[in-house]
């Protein structure tokens, strides 16, 4: 059954804090392998006009996806976590994300639709850190895919 298309514009409530720490964003630097001396040295990114390390673009996927668990928990919502993959990931920035930050995120489920049996979800996360400024904006697109026929 398709995913009830008045859930588009339903916000969840924000997520606790998140505190970004040096170390998690050098490992997660490492992990991509970008080594960009911003990310693992406070001077370098001193250099570059941050007050901290910075972390790289996609850090803020983990923060986000998992304030979109809301959204895919949400037994109202009736979507089945083990026929979805993750489709697409864009992030907005007002701003990097830096070591100190306690960041909190708010989704919304953007938009919902289906295309050949499947449903195509956007999860609008707004990220904003403790002084309550934009911070960035991801969207998550999941798709759940079609029940197979047998």
């Amino acid at each position: 059954m398709p995913l009830d298309q008045s859930f588009v514009g339903r916000s969840y409530p924000p997520t606790a804090p998140y505190e970004v720490g040096r170390e998690k964003i050098r490992e997660f630097a490492e992990a991509v392998g970008d080594a960009n001396p911003a990310y693992t040295d406070p001077e370098a990114a001193k250099a570059q006009g941050h007050p901290d390390v910075i972390a790289p673009p996609t850090f803020v996927f983990a923060i986000a996806f998992r304030a979109a668990g809301k959204v895919i928990e949400d037994p109202q919502l009736g979507l089945d976590y083990s026929r979805v993959v993750h489709g697409d990931q864009k992030f907005a920035y007002s701003r990097p994300v830096r070591a100190g930050d306690r960041l909190s995120v708010t989704s919304t489920i953007e938009s919902i639709r289906s295309m050949a049996g499947n449903d195509i979800m956007d999860v609008r996360g707004e990220v904003h850190d403790e002084a309550g400024e934009h911070v960035v904006t991801t969207i998550i697109k999941l798709v759940a895919r079609a029940a197979e026929e047998g």
